[in-house]
């Protein structure tokens, strides 16, 4: 199947395709999607930023957005992690 991609994001996160073993392992396990909105990962990755000096690229800081921005809301039980990378990002966009 493919789909467009677009965003502040499409260079780490834009996948046009999914294999057919990925997308069944994603549907047999119950594999939840959210999105967010370019604005909400700029902002996550301003924060990051101006609060943790973290430089992070802006498909990492997406993950980040869903938790800052409500799109994601964990359980009370459950415990999150967040993977950041800077690898792609030019500190002076910042």
């Amino acid at each position: 199947m493919d789909v467009a991609v677009s965003g502040v994001a499409a260079d780490s996160l834009g996948a046009r395709r999914i294999g057919d073993i990925g997308f069944s392992v994603a549907v047999r396990t119950g594999v939840e999607s959210v999105l967010v909105s370019d604005h909400h990962i700029v902002a996550a990755r301003t924060q990051l930023w101006n609060t943790y000096r973290m430089v992070v690229e802006h498909g990492a800081a997406a993950a980040y957005a869903a938790l800052t921005s409500g799109a994601y809301r964990p359980r009370p039980d459950e415990r999150v992690a967040v993977i950041l990378c800077g690898a792609n990002t030019d500190p002076a966009s910042l």
